[in-house]
């Protein structure tokens, strides 16, 4: 065997010893909580595997047959609940809302929202719910609504525009690429006075790479 091959295999086994080691240390320190049943997992991957082929919702709904209504994914490294009946739906959604209400987050969400402070991604409390009410009073209004409709109007016109100009040339149109733009756009321009089309390009460039 030369060189190469022999650094790749000796990566290799420290890669999966490494792997062995994090599983055992993480199935150690939660031993004890009581978590739902679900499929195997492998390192890395965690449960994707189960889901491989064209139709994911099927091998859901043979994996709840399995394990019952609520069961334990591993999406990667991702610990995901699934919930697959109305009463078990019910429990969380309504009985114990409270509980589920706050949205996990990232390294990158909590740099972009400075700690999780932004009222989409906060944690559930006296904080978010000011936060709510502060945006519906100030953005959500009919009266708030209806005082920016210049600025929809004005956005859907570049867009349709654009759109045309594309369409003239004989180029494709990234519809969907395009009605993200557009609402980008309406909500820079409703929360500046200055707006400059270049600077909210790059902020939902730089939104599409955090999250």
């Amino acid at each position: 065997m030369d060189l190469t091959g022999t650094s790749l295999l000796f990566s290799f086994i420290v890669l999966l010893v490494s792997l062995l080691l994090l599983k055992k240390n993480r199935s150690g320190r939660g031993a004890g909580a009581k978590l739902p049943p679900g499929p195997s997992k492998l390192p890395i991957l965690g449960s994707l595997h189960h889901l491989l082929g064209g139709l994911p919702h099927r091998s859901l709904t043979a994996l709840s047959k399995k394990f019952g209504p609520v069961m334990l994914l591993k999406l990667g490294e991702v610990p995901t609940l699934v919930v697959s009946s109305a009463e078990a739906a019910a429990e969380i959604m309504k009985t114990h809302d409270i509980s589920f209400a706050s949205r996990p987050t990232n390294l990158n969400l909590q740099t972009a929202t400075y700690g999780d402070r932004g009222v989409g991604f906060t944690s559930y409390g006296f904080h978010w719910r000011e936060l709510r009410k502060m945006s519906i009073v100030e953005l959500l209004s009919a009266k708030r609504v209806q005082s920016f409709r210049f600025i929809r109007e004005a956005e859907v016109l570049n867009l349709v525009e654009s759109i045309v100009l594309l369409s003239n040339t004989g180029s494709t149109v990234n519809l969907s690429r395009k009605l993200v733009l557009l609402a980008n756009d309406i909500g820079s321009r409703r929360g500046h006075e200055s707006y400059d089309a270049g600077y909210a390009r790059i902020f939902f460039t730089i939104c599409v790479f955090l999250i």
